[in-house]
């Protein structure tokens, strides 16, 4: 393992939802992002220079990204990654954020950060935007399709699908034949996206294990000198038939930095 450390402060879903991108981006939400406020609060910004947080960020997300454009079929929608922990409170979130806006600066690269904590969503609020309608909406509405809910951004590369409203079914919606169509349709349209997904935790819901599965890497995210070794061997448990799983420790002092511990086998 490496160490890098850092600390401071039915059938929904139907339809061709992104005949193109040009179609998609005249269609979709425009918000904007106050990148001032996010790099006030230590997070990773396209104009935020090189902060440790940015530094931690680029060598987290160099394997994910060797792994996504993987030529050789060995790794599924490789692309697909998504961010969880065993509790809540370990700081995913602000990972999921940081990590979509490290990938975003990539050159050749979109990004689609995904609210998937249906339960809890907390992405939108950590970008200091209100609440829209999202993927839950999107796999309860045949009328709905991507470019509807999708969240268009001032970071150009980037964008949002929120979770929208919560459902008391969104386990089985996660796991429906519409959510491996979505996935499947967000994987292989652009061959440049990458997708992040914010998750439940792994302890808490069940919803986590079901969206783990379909996804080509799985990026946990463990709280320093918080979570017991025993709540981290039991989350890891839940998703021991993922593959490409990759663990981050988390500092969470004045601001959740990470700390890069590698690949789990």
């Amino acid at each position: 393992m490496s160490d890098h450390h850092t600390e401071q402060p039915h059938t929904p879903y139907l339809a061709s939802p992104l005949a193109s991108p040009a179609a998609a981006a005249r269609a979709a939400k425009h918000v904007e992002i106050n990148l001032e406020r996010l790099a006030q609060l230590g997070m990773v910004t396209s104009d935020g220079g090189r902060t440790s947080a940015a530094e931690d960020f680029r060598i987290i997300k160099r394997p994910l990204l060797r792994a996504a454009r993987a030529t050789d079929g060995a790794l599924r929608h490789g692309n697909l990654i998504v961010v969880t922990s065993a509790l809540p409170g370990e700081g995913k979130t602000y990972c999921a954020v940081n990590l979509a806006m490290s990938i975003a600066m990539e050159m050749d690269i979109t990004v689609l950060l995904v609210d998937a904590d249906v339960a809890r969503p907390s992405v939108l609020k950590v970008l200091g935007l209100g609440a829209e309608p999202g993927l839950m909406d999107l796999l309860l509405s045949e009328q709905l399709a991507m470019s509807d809910v999708i969240l268009r951004t001032n970071v150009a590369t980037l964008s949002i699908l929120p979770a929208g409203r919560a459902n008391k079914r969104a386990t089985e919606l996660l796991a429906s034949r519409s959510m491996s169509r979505l996935l499947t349709d967000i994987a292989e349209r652009y061959a440049d996206r990458v997708v992040i997904f914010d998750s439940p935790p792994l302890l808490i819901t069940t919803e986590a294990s079901v969206l783990a599965a379909q996804m080509g890497q799985v990026v946990m995210v463990v709280e320093a000198e918080t979570t017991t070794q025993h709540a981290v061997k039991e989350a890891l448990r839940q998703i021991e038939a993922c593959a490409h799983v990759n663990l981050i420790y988390n500092k969470t002092k004045a601001f959740p930095g990470g700390e890069y511990y590698g690949y789990y086998d």
